[in-house]
């Protein structure tokens, strides 16, 4: 490997998403969205839901759903540790419009047994995936 790529594994508990030597890639963390470049401090952060891109330095570049995890900066390789990532065109919209739908009616017509958070959460993922989807 080059010193101006670096290692970028990316994989969930059913798969792996992506593997490949890149140029750069954005992610969002817990503490705020960061950009890695080759030979970026090591760092080992939480991750949030949303948009991940990735350039490969040659002009191709690739956006992916984070559904949240982990990410590992060490020497030239970073894993993301995904609870899900989806390709852009892996995204199902038609999907995540009902997972939205479902959500919304969750939170408009709260009970008390309602798992405000989860439904929030899931309200979260299906905004950002269809977002994701259509912003190709």
């Amino acid at each position: 490997m080059s010193d101006n790529r670096i290692s970028l594994d990316i994989v969930t508990p059913e798969k792996n998403v992506f593997s490949a030597d890149v140029y750069y890639f954005h992610i969002p963390t817990t503490s705020g969205s960061i950009g890695v470049y080759p030979r970026h401090t090591p760092i080992v952060s939480g991750l949030d839901v949303g948009e991940m891109t990735i350039d490969d330095g040659s002009g191709n570049k690739e956006t992916l759903f984070v559904g949240g995890g982990f990410l590992e900066v060490g020497g030239s390789k970073a894993v993301v540790l995904a609870k899900s990532a989806e390709k852009r065109e892996d995204i199902d919209v038609e999907r995540a419009e009902k997972a939205k739908e479902r959500a919304e009616q969750r939170l408009a017509n709260r009970t008390d047994d309602l798992d405000v958070a989860r439904a929030e959460a899931a309200l979260k993922r299906a905004i950002q995936r269809i977002k994701i989807a259509k912003n190709a």
